[in-house]
């Protein structure tokens, strides 16, 4: 049975459906068996002050499903929304490409893999942003 796997550190700190779990002392090793279970590494979670790009906000969005603070069902338009707006500004093969991925994962309601995928944008969006800002 394929499942998500997730290695953690010593004390690091997951949501799974909403509920907040922390490792022990030693590293350990998860397999989430549970389809669709909502899955967050708190290391990697996007602060509400963090949230000032336009790739930033589309994650979020996702990431609010994942915590359970948003329901699905609403995320999904704004998500949609905000990639098809990020798809007007980012027109390189490779940023079409992750869209296209990211899109794909919204229609199937993944929005871990949603989240995941549009975290590659960062980087990217990172370096256009300090761009014209010079």
């Amino acid at each position: 049975m394929s499942g998500l796997v997730l290695k953690l550190n010593p004390k690091e700190r997951v949501l799974v459906n909403g509920a907040v779990i922390e490792n022990g002392d030693r590293r350990s090793r998860l397999s989430i068996l549970t389809p669709n279970a909502n899955i967050l590494r708190l290391r990697d979670a996007i602060r509400p002050d963090e949230v000032n790009t336009p790739v930033r906000r589309v994650c979020y969005i996702a990431q609010l499903v994942l915590s359970g603070d948003v329901a699905e069902d609403d995320a999904y338009h704004q998500i949609m929304r905000g990639i098809e707006q990020l798809s007007q500004a980012l027109r390189d093969d490779d940023s079409r490409a992750t869209l296209d991925t990211a899109t794909e994962a919204v229609g199937r309601k993944d929005f871990y893999r949603t989240l995941k995928t549009l975290r590659n944008l960062l980087p990217r969006e990172a370096r256009l942003l300090a761009g014209h800002q010079s």
